[in-house]
């Protein structure tokens, strides 16, 4: 079998199962909906993608290289609810006794651990999933990466024809997508007067960033023209902030993310302890079969 990484972008999935489950409780009223949903999520994940080798990848920390960068960088994100931060540590829990790797580093983002893992398990001849609803990894897509974008009744591939049919553009065009256009989550500001409309039409035209910035001349809009023409400065500043790094020096190697079968006894207990009657009979079941969720 060939070799096949699933990246999970794990605040992406928790915040998702947080807010498509709610008023879930456990056996003491306290909130377990994200715990419930995560599970579920990756359960559901790993047995319809069957890797040989899976991380879930954390943020850490701030963000310092984009915050020297840019000192408002995310500065909009609002607070983790707390009904949401008093699951974290059980969801880590859940996370152990699955035996799914856990990687982070103090400092830097997920975005850019997964942009790293991605490209250098790509080179190494993997197949590679990328389990977000993050759009910015669209600029990481190649004939090895994909990502699997969560939709209604399951998970969307998005490919290179995935990304062309909804921008426009092909996956090494996005970073200068992105720097044209901004990212309001992250409080990025994209270049006054350029939307969506206007950056794919450029980049159309133009090909990439470097080229439309040195012919500015031939833009025919006299507004536009101006405005591109003195942001230079702006837009090398935006694409430092939305490139994603992919040669960052990290604490694990490709060997390390095998996959391997939960630690079903822990797992079981730690389900049953949070009133999860169903899902701790299907682990059961399955904990007592030949062949366990990872095959």
């Amino acid at each position: 079998m060939a070799d096949t990484l699933l990246l999970v972008d794990a605040y992406s999935m928790i915040y998702r199962a947080f807010f498509a489950i709610r008023h879930l409780t456990g056996p003491n009223a306290e909130p377990v909906n994200a715990i419930f949903g995560v599970t579920k999520m990756l359960r559901n994940l790993i047995a319809e993608r069957r890797p040989t080798h899976v991380a879930v990848v954390f943020d850490l920390g701030a963000p310092r290289k984009r915050l020297a960068v840019l000192p408002s960088y995310k500065e909009h994100r609002p607070p983790t609810p707390p009904d949401l931060e008093a699951q974290l540590p059980a969801i880590r829990s859940i996370l152990e006794s699955l035996r799914l790797p856990v990687v982070e580093v103090d400092g830097e983002e997920a975005d850019d651990i997964i942009g790293t893992l991605a490209v250098r398990a790509a080179a190494a001849g993997f197949t590679v999933w990328i389990s977000t609803n993050d759009k910015d990894f669209t600029q990481l897509i190649n004939d090895r990466i994909r990502l699997l974008r969560p939709g209604e009744k399951a998970d969307v591939v998005f490919d290179s024809a995935a990304v062309h049919a909804k921008y426009g553009l092909r996956p090494e065009q996005m970073v200068d997508f992105f720097t044209l256009t901004g990212d309001s989550i992250d409080n990025v500001p994209g270049i006054p007067g350029i939307g969506e409309k206007t950056a794919t039409g450029l980049l159309q035209q133009f090909g990439t960033l470097d080229d439309l910035l040195g012919r500015t001349a031939e833009i025919t809009r006299p507004k536009l023209r101006a405005t591109l023409a003195e942001a230079g400065p702006h837009a090398r500043q935006n694409r430092e902030l939305v490139k994603l790094v992919t040669d960052l020096p990290l604490p694990v190697d490709l060997p390390a993310l095998a996959a391997r079968a939960p630690d079903y006894p822990a797992l079981i207990a730690k389900l049953r302890s949070h009133g999860f009657k169903s899902l701790t009979a299907e682990v059961e079941r399955e904990a007592n079969t030949p062949a366990d969720l990872f095959g």
